[in-house]
């Protein structure tokens, strides 16, 4: 097979996905010419083309994809696209088609690769090591799952000697990369459609964990069996590198860190959570160990603005706190929950959950029960089906799923009314939770507690 540098185009099949957009703008950064198709206009989309990336929405051979020729393009594809007209085209004209995973394995062969892999927490933990090296002045470029605020992106580039990327595990698309540090933040039964069963998912981790050389280049969460040697890290509780004495200071969060190598080194940021302080120890003990100063550490953990959609905090003039998060699974749940029950024991939590996934709402209906029966009040959204068909899942509904929280105050509604329902009740800290299209509440919410604090401000 070619080299990624002998080709000049690049044609991405899906690519408004968080990841696919995220690798069309390092070919495009590297000065490619990039295209793609995609089912809808999105956000993302729509920045991907304000920053010069060519995209159609409709399946159709159109004069540009004529117009490329086999010899010097490049076609990447996700495996969440199915059929599709385009590509049945490129696999019968003579092009070289990859999946994503395949495209950024070859990545990681030509540049010292950090690869963060965990069913939880490797959006951040990414986002957060790919922060630190820009602090550093590091020649990297970084492959995100989520929007990271300080780069306003999914992609950040600094150089191509280092990469740093989430190590995805669905369609065990982490197999394809060549790690040289890694991270395993968890390992929790997930994506069961792939794999069947924990006991498989688990050994998926263990065959990722295998890729890496060196057992001082791998870090993994205390207590996950990664059937190898690794360093450790942890919360609250002793390992190789580990955090405690998290405080909550005015709006941010201090934390003490402690280093197997070095003394104890307090630490503080803005990101509430303390499953993110576990994220950040991950972070400062991989690039401790690598060789960026303390200083520049501190710095880093200071200035991240972490990550859209991931425990983003709003306290209002009111007295209300609004939280969002992307939280989908029960682990992440009650890692979300947990944080804030810790933090404001005594406040009223309205909960507005929306499940992704039919299979994801069946294969755990009793786990979600649990973690949701934390809160003081539901509001539950109709599942989210993303790549899945309702007639394939009968009887798997919010509804069914309502039929389990045992907390009295719940309520199952629509997305269009869920926003007058909020408007309705009585809370003092609001969590929207999920990774569907939940999202689009968030600009009203935002909006509608900022005009009732700037009432309450002027009496």
């Amino acid at each position: 097979m070619k080299t990624l540098e002998s080709y000049q185009n690049f044609y991405f099949v899906g690519i408004g996905g968080i990841g696919m957009s995220a690798l069309s703008r390092y070919f495009h950064a590297a000065g490619n010419r990039v295209l793609g198709y995609d089912r809808t206009v999105t956000k993302l989309t729509e920045t991907l083309v304000s920053e010069g990336i060519t995209i159609s929405f409709v399946d159709e051979i159109g004069d540009d994809i004529r117009a490329l020729n086999p010899e010097n393009t490049l076609v990447i594809y996700t495996p969440a696209i199915k059929k599709l007209g385009i590509l049945h085209y490129f696999n019968a004209n003579g092009f070289t088609v990859l999946k994503r995973a395949k495209v950024l394995g070859l990545i990681t062969e030509n540049t010292v690769s950090i690869a963060v892999a965990g069913t939880h927490g490797k959006t951040t933990t990414s986002s957060l090591m790919a922060h630190l090296c820009k602090v550093a002045d590091l020649p990297f470029s970084a492959f995100l799952g989520g929007i990271a605020e300080n780069f306003k992106s999914n992609f950040a580039y600094n150089g191509t000697e280092i990469s740093v990327m989430e190590a995805d595990e669905y369609d065990r698309s982490f197999l394809q990369l060549s790690p040289d540090w890694a991270v395993v933040t968890s390992i929790d039964a997930d994506h069961l459609d792939i794999y069947g069963d924990t006991a498989t998912i688990e050994q998926g981790f263990r065959d990722f964990a295998a890729l890496v050389e060196s057992d001082r280049q791998i870090f993994v969460r205390k207590g996950i069996d990664i059937g190898r040697p690794a360093v450790t890290y942890a919360v609250n509780e002793p390992a190789d590198y580990y955090s405690d004495n998290i405080r909550e200071v005015g709006d941010r969060i201090s934390f003490d860190f402690h280093s197997k190598n070095s003394a104890l080194t307090t630490f503080e940021w803005e990101i509430p959570g303390i499953h993110n302080v576990e994220n950040a120890t991950a972070a400062i003990a991989l690039l401790q160990t690598y060789g960026v100063s303390t200083e520049v550490l501190q710095r880093g953990i200071s200035s991240f603005k972490g990550i859209k959609r991931r425990y983003t905090k709003h306290r209002f003039g009111n007295g209300k706190i609004y939280i969002d998060d992307y939280a989908h699974h029960p682990t992440e749940l009650n890692a979300v929950i947990g944080s804030i029950k810790t933090f404001y024991p005594e406040k009223k939590l309205l909960v507005v959950f929306q499940p992704h996934l039919f299979s994801r709402t069946r294969d755990f209906a009793d786990a979600f029960a649990d973690s949701l029966e934390a809160a003081d009040e539901l509001l539950l959204l109709d599942i989210y089906p993303a790549r899945e068909l309702q007639e394939n899942y009968q009887g798997v509904t919010s509804n069914w799923l309502a039929e389990r929280i045992k907390i009295k105050e719940k309520q199952v509604v629509s997305l269009a009314e869920t926003f007058e329902k909020i408007k309705e009740k009585d809370f003092d800290v609001l969590l929207t939770v999920g990774a569907g299209n939940i999202d689009t509440l968030y600009d009203e919410i935002v909006n509608w507690q900022g005009s009732l604090s700037k009432v309450d401000a002027n009496g």
